[in-house]
């Protein structure tokens, strides 16, 4: 019985973090980016510095929540792509609600809450690919990657240089998709509402895995080989949450750089 307990624990968790793994880590560091650039403006130029940002980050934040939340049959009741609050700090809202007894709308909290991070890396690859002359380029040495830290690290360095290459610089669309992707860099991570509707998604799916592998289990078949497949699919969704968290970074550096001198 205790065999059985660790393998089905066992094979929970290998599943739960291979497929669904990348969104909680990409989005804790995306996250963590937001927080400290969204910071550096506040103490520099103040609450309206966020607004340098959010006028085209939040509707696209938002956009994601409406978006997922119709495909998993969500109620929307109320809308607002950009309303900023300086006594609450929201920026923009969707309320919405689903039908708790159907686990296909309370999985889908999961999506709905990571959507703005899925939805904007999608934005972000798209402006890449029409506003940048070599925007196939950028992407494909971002995905060219050994998999190893190494090669992680070649793979960063030669985006680097073919996004800033001079050819680039020397267009105007360059500039404006380097301010549009910085605003949306700003605004994709799921806030803190957000997260609790992810785990409350992540929850529901996790009760209903443990159901199937204890059925799979017993009939001495491996769910896991199978589910895990779904990591192929992924693979190019990585890719692109590793360009938005590149971008998400320079964003940090480069607002510490300029906006030091007027720190409050």
């Amino acid at each position: 019985m205790i065999d059985f307990i660790l393998l089905l624990a066992k094979s929970v968790l290998t599943q739960i973090l291979g497929v669904l793994g990348i969104f909680f880590l990409f989005g804790f560091i995306l996250s963590k980016l937001q927080e400290w650039t969204q910071r550096n403006y506040a103490r520099s130029i103040g609450w309206k510095g966020i607004l340098w940002t959010a006028w085209f980050g939040t509707p696209i934040h938002e956009w994601g929540h409406v978006f997922f939340a119709k495909i998993f049959h969500h109620k929307i009741h109320k809308i607002a792509l950009f309303k900023p609050s300086k006594e609450t700090g929201g920026l923009g809202y969707t309320e919405h609600s689903y039908n708790p007894r159907s686990f296909y709308q309370s999985a889908g909290n999961f999506f709905v809450g990571a959507a703005p991070m899925i939805w904007g890396s999608l934005i972000l690859f798209i402006m890449l690919y029409f506003l940048l002359p070599n925007g196939k380029e950028v992407f494909t040495a971002l995905s060219q990657t050994n998999g190893t830290i190494m090669g992680m690290i070649d793979s960063i360095k030669n985006t680097l240089f073919l996004l800033f290459a001079l050819a680039n610089l020397k267009t105007w669309t360059f500039w404006l998709f380097l301010y549009l992707s910085f605003c949306l860099a700003s605004h994709v991570a799921p806030s803190r509402l957000d997260r609790k509707q992810m785990w409350q998604g992540f929850f529901m799916i996790m009760v209903v895995l443990v159901v199937i592998n204890i059925i799979a289990l017993a009939m001495k078949i491996d769910l896991t080989q199978y589910i895990l497949k779904l990591n192929q699919y992924l693979g190019s969704l990585a890719v692109i949450f590793t360009y938005t968290i590149l971008i998400s970074f320079l964003h940090l550096i480069l607002s510490t750089i300029i906006l030091r001198p007027f720190r409050k």
